[in-house]
């Protein structure tokens, strides 16, 4: 029997043991999927512990993006075949060799990236593009400071705003997250938490404010970034793992800056249209090798507890995957 990442109640990693698991036939409107490689983020982490927006059911198998094969088609399924490789996102369920996911979550695999860089792919570049895209509508030249660039969403905004014609400065934390951005295409880096931080982001732009803030982060990071905009910025506010920022509202009066949210469920429900034209064009630009993630550390499945150990810390620079093989 297949096996999965089990817990019987939400909270310490501990809690979660590997089980045998059967999710039974597909229902109508889904499809079952042998997943190859899980995804392993810092959000998996908070889910699994019950300190996310919405605490899942129990029991509950963790993991939100993955990619696989079809094993097996539920009725009303259609343009998806059996054996044919795909990624998918959900919310929980995945951390499984074997999952039931609805067929609207699955697309076919990037061409020429393995499951483990397709697990890691979908989310990170579709928030990203949503973010730079259609929230900030990103023109040729202008800048763009990419908070938390080390990380997956980070990372991913560092490949599309180039690709978007952008400067980017890209601020992280070490020198392999650094050194990562500056793979990513960033055409200069900074040290995140650096106490001259808001005067190196300023050297980096040629003594300019920037147009556009990337921020995943939040906390202590939000007001100097938003500091560092200049005339009608978009400040982006994509996550907050640091903490949720307070801002003064006389700073986007001052030089008539936005704060702009950026909610890539609530915009895929909203205008499910468009958010699938995204899709389709990330993926597209994905297989003629415009964008690729990075997987720094691959897991066997029974080291889940590792490999979520290693995303809460945050200190990888590049993804975390876990690999499904029995």
């Amino acid at each position: 029997m297949a096996l999965a990442v089990i817990g019987d109640e939400l909270g310490a990693l501990e809690n979660y043991k590997l089980r045998p698991f059967d999710p039974g036939p597909p229902p109508s409107g889904q499809v079952q999927v042998a997943v190859k490689a899980a995804g392993v983020s810092f959000v998996d982490v908070l889910n699994a512990m019950g300190k996310y927006q919405g605490r899942r059911p129990t029991p509950f198998i963790p993991g939100s993006e993955c990619a696989g094969v079809i094993t097996a088609l539920g009725p009303d399924v259609g343009g998806l075949a059996v054996g044919q490789p795909v990624v998918a996102t959900a919310w929980g369920g995945v951390f499984s060799q074997l999952a039931n996911l609805p067929a609207r979550s699955l697309h076919p695999m990037p061409a020429g990236m393995d499951f483990a860089e397709g697990a890691v792919f979908m989310v990170s570049a579709t928030t990203s593009w949503h973010a730079l895209a259609d929230r900030a509508r990103v023109q040729p030249g202008e800048t763009v400071l990419v908070l938390g660039a080390g990380g997956a969403t980070g990372y991913a905004a560092v490949q599309i705003a180039k690709y978007l014609g952008a400067r980017v400065i890209a601020s992280a934390s070490s020198d392999s997250k650094r050194a990562l951005a500056l793979q990513g295409g960033a055409d200069a880096v900074v040290g995140a938490g650096s106490t001259t931080w808001r005067e190196e982001v300023l050297a980096a732009n040629n003594g300019r404010p920037v147009d556009i803030v990337f921020d995943p982060v939040g906390g202590s990071a939000t007001e100097p970034a938003f500091r560092s905009l200049g005339w009608n910025g978009r400040h982006l506010v994509v996550g907050f793992p640091a903490g949720i920022a307070s801002l003064a509202t006389n700073l986007p009066l001052l030089k008539a800056a936005s704060l702009v949210g950026v909610n890539l469920q609530k915009f895929s429900e909203a205008e499910p249209e468009q958010a699938a034209a995204n899709v389709d064009k990330v993926f597209q630009l994905a297989g003629e090798g415009c964008f690729r993630p990075v997987v720094a550390h691959r897991f066997p499945m029974d080291r889940f507890i590792d490999a979520m150990t290693l995303a809460a810390e945050g200190s990888s620079a590049g993804r975390i995957v876990l690999l499904m093989e029995k």
